[in-house]
């Protein structure tokens, strides 16, 4: 291992939190309140683990299974992981979990009252991760996303204390968008997973087959897929940005970074010319706070 590779082994909280600063998103800006930071950040690294023990990504050294009481044996099946994360996060409700991310998460459940089913939603879709490999409707991905992607938001309004329904109907529409943009963006990198997240009746409308998206650049067929993929994401983005004009202050900046990332990275594919192929299409800094702007002023 690297020198570094060395200090994240020892140190698997750190190494999880760290990837924050590849999202999309804005996890946590400096901006907010610092008991927000501290609540968003302990919700991020729950969400970011037990996306990493789905995906295999978890840091080198084992540190995470061990925590989490997993024998070294055992270490490589997710599943055995996921339901011992699992088991360690149902501690954070009624005892002491073992791993760090788990405990940083406790102060956050117990003064914001937070539930178990939005974190039980996102081990969910990590199990189906392990068993289902290809989408065969768009519902079908839509469902999926219901488990991946819309317990996040539903966290952050809960931790910021502003759930209502019609806020959390918005919410869903946005983080349904972003789980389907980082989709568009990860294509090959899915498919080296063994993976599809493109609905299989869309890509027969477009004549693409799973050979074409393993090709280093994407041919016609699968940039006009992936271009109606993108627009479909666009269409929730627009659905779900009146969330950002239901709240007020530091929270609405917050909110329209959320729906800002997703804006700019549809607009990093579109200048890519929708072939994602050779690598994740991702937006600059500058394109990013363009995007805040307009959706703040209520625009695009």
């Amino acid at each position: 291992m690297t020198p570094a590779e060395t200090a994240r082994a020892g140190d698997p909280e750190r190494s999880t939190l760290d990837k924050a600063a590849d999202e999309n998103f804005p996890v946590a800006p400096f901006f907010l309140p610092k008991a927000w930071r501290d609540d968003l950040m302990a919700v991020y690294g729950f969400a970011r683990l037990v996306d990493d023990i789905g995906d295999g990504d978890l840091a080198p050294g084992g540190a995470d299974a061990r925590l989490l009481g997993v024998s070294p044996e055992e270490a490589k099946d997710r599943l055995v992981l996921l339901d011992a994360f699992e088991a360690d996060l149902r501690k954070v409700f009624d005892s002491t979990p073992g791993h760090p991310l788990l405990r940083r998460l406790q102060p956050t459940v117990r003064r914001t009252g937070l539930t178990p089913e939005p974190f039980l939603g996102l081990i969910a879709a990590n199990r189906q991760d392990q068993v289902v490999k290809r989408y065969e409707t768009y519902d079908d991905l839509l469902a999926y996303c219901e488990l991946s992607a819309n317990p996040v938001g539903r966290l952050v309004l809960a931790v910021t204390g502003t759930s209502t329904p019609e806020r959390i109907r918005l919410s869903d529409a946005v983080c349904t968008a972003l789980q389907i943009v980082e989709h568009l963006q990860d294509v090959a990198e899915d498919l080296g997973r063994d993976r599809v997240y493109l609905p299989a009746e869309d890509m027969k409308r477009f004549h693409v087959q799973e050979a074409d998206l393993a090709a280093p650049t994407a041919g016609a067929s699968a940039r006009a897929l992936v271009a109606y993929e993108a627009e479909r994401a666009r269409n929730l983005l627009n659905e779900g940005t009146p969330l950002v004009g239901s709240v007020h202050g530091r929270l609405k900046l917050l909110l329209a970074g959320f729906v800002a990332g997703g804006r700019a990275a549809i607009r990093a594919i579109a200048a890519a010319e929708y072939d994602v192929l050779p690598g994740p299409p991702k937006p600059g800094k500058i394109q990013l706070l363009r995007e805040v702007g307009v959706t703040l002023r209520g625009e695009g």
